[in-house]
């Protein structure tokens, strides 16, 4: 009988008292705490890794995580009656970041700045991030191709009209951030942070970190680790913060006291912070999505983003350039 990975908890030596279904995973509670249960399709390698960052990081105290665990052959993979594969985690329950109430915002800014301090590990090449050079290039290549697709287009939607009619503005200003980049000291950067082995949590969003009842933050959901300048992660967090707030001031530099409080960021790095998010990513990220679809029907929820990005375009430069970066 399919039991979503519960029956793999013998394994470990545990039963399940309680289930539950959480975020993309099934919730226990156990002799030993709760756990969670979630099908794994990854690579074994970068697990074992990601074992090693995350209980370095509940070791040094920074935060607590959501590590694999175990089981009784040592393995950190255990195959279900099912014949399906599953990890089984630590689980901390606790509520997610309101991206309404800045004490959360900041406690949550807080606590990636320790897991930064904490996270390293001896550079793996594989698992390092592409240049953000490379990464920014490619994307405007990809605009430019976006737009020229649709210019050629006899009939357009309304989705269509209003992409091309932006392409120029946020390409415009796509192209400035490469500039900005390759005359910065970012590689300079990167290569103190391979020497460091620094990491990246890779998708450090209000979803992925839990607030306890005793005062534990929780870090969860690590899959998409990586090696890379720790402002990665800090400006993932900032934009999906400031679109909530239309990039305002005031949220912002909340953000990045509470950041620094903890872990300061040197002149460079602040730059870089500035450069990331000055570079349209939504827009790239909504164009590129269209390309890659369905083209004979477009979703209005599509077209509401595209329409937010416009409107939010005047308070996100106004936030560039009036920031200390």
């Amino acid at each position: 009988m399919y039991d979503n990975g519960v029956g793999v908890l013998s394994q470990y030596g545990l039963t399940a008292k309680t289930t539950c279904r959480g975020r993309g995973a099934m919730l226990c509670e156990t002799e030993t705490g709760w756990k969670s249960i979630q099908e794994f399709g990854g690579a074994r390698n970068k697990l074992e890794l990601q074992w090693q960052l995350q209980d370095q990081l509940v070791r040094s105290g920074a935060v607590q995580t959501d590590c694999p665990l175990r089981n009784e052959a040592g393995q950190l993979v255990s195959q279900g009656e099912d014949g399906l594969c599953y990890v089984v985690r630590e689980w901390y329950p606790g509520k997610e970041c309101d991206t309404r109430s800045l004490p959360d915002i900041r406690r949550a800014a807080s606590a990636m700045a320790r897991l930064h301090k904490a996270a390293c590990l001896p550079l793996q090449k594989e698992y390092e991030k592409e240049s953000l050079v490379s990464e920014c290039t490619r994307h405007n290549a990809e605009i430019r191709k976006i737009r020229k697709y649709i210019a050629g287009k006899q009939k357009k939607n309304p989705f269509e009209k209003l992409l091309l009619d932006s392409a120029n503005e946020f390409l415009e200003q796509g192209e400035a951030a490469v500039e900005k980049l390759k005359n910065s000291g970012y590689e300079t950067l990167r290569e103190q942070a391979r020497q460091k082995g620094c990491i990246c949590h890779g998708e450090f969003t209000q979803h992925n970190i839990l607030f306890g009842s005793g005062g534990q933050d929780t870090v969860i959901h690590f899959d998409k680790w990586n090696f890379d300048l720790p402002a990665a992660d800090l400006y993932q967090f900032m934009r999906k913060i400031l679109e909530k707030h239309s990039w305002d001031l005031q949220t912002g530099a909340a953000i990045l006291s509470a950041y620094e409080r903890e872990q300061p960021l040197n002149d460079e790095e602040r730059k870089n912070l500035g450069i990331r998010l000055a570079y349209p990513w939504k827009y790239w990220k909504l164009a590129n999505h269209y390309y890659c679809g369905k083209k004979a029907w477009i979703s209005q929820k599509d077209v509401e983003k595209l329409e937010q990005i416009k409107t939010q375009k005047k308070n996100w430069l106004n936030f560039i350039n009036n920031m200390d970066f």
